[in-house]
């Protein structure tokens, strides 16, 4: 494989990893929208969301205002942990990935009580998205580091000489 070939494929893992990472942030985000979207009264959500914050939410929405208050700020909690996969992830971190990974399929399952095979199903290309990006990143790890020439040193430098106290400059030490 050609120098260049090496660097086109370094590139293509490069993007694969990054956007596979960048589905944590996706995650995140759209699942606080369909929290607003229920707080404004709103009745329909993204697919992309979690099933745990949707469930928090219409609890919350029994409860009144104070519920759906309450159940915001546990939607805020989990949806900064999916960040916090996501910025990990972003930091080559693999056992975000695998986690944050299990976290989103076993939410995935909520769906199946109210038989949503559309969200299910957006969690199961989700989950592939998230898993092509770990895949990549094991690949950029497994790459070796290139083998270069070793660097250019000086010569290590000679001891100084002994110092000869009759060598000295300047006046003698005075003697009591």
């Amino acid at each position: 494989m050609t120098d260049e070939q090496q660097i086109q494929e370094r590139l293509q893992l490069e993007s694969r990893f990054k956007s596979g990472a960048d589905w944590f942030f996706w995650i995140a985000g759209l699942s606080l929208v369909n929290s607003i979207i229920v707080l404004a009264g709103g009745e329909w959500s993204f697919v992309v969301g979690l099933g745990a914050t949707q469930i928090i939410d219409y609890v919350g929405k029994e409860f009144g205002h104070i519920g759906k208050m309450i159940g915001l700020v546990f939607n805020l909690g989990i949806a900064g942990l999916f960040v916090l996969f996501g910025v990990l992830a972003r930091k080559r971190q693999v056992w975000s990935f695998i986690l944050g990974m299990v976290l989103y399929g076993l939410d995935g399952l909520l769906f199946l009580l109210g038989m949503d095979f559309l969200s299910i199903g957006f969690h199961v290309f989700a989950l592939f998205m998230i898993w092509n990006g770990l895949s990549a990143l094991r690949k950029l790890m497994s790459f070796q580091p290139r083998q270069t020439a070793a660097p250019v040193t000086a010569p290590p430098e000679s001891p100084a000489p002994a110092a000869d106290p009759a060598a000295r400059s300047g006046p003698p030490p005075d003697q009591p």
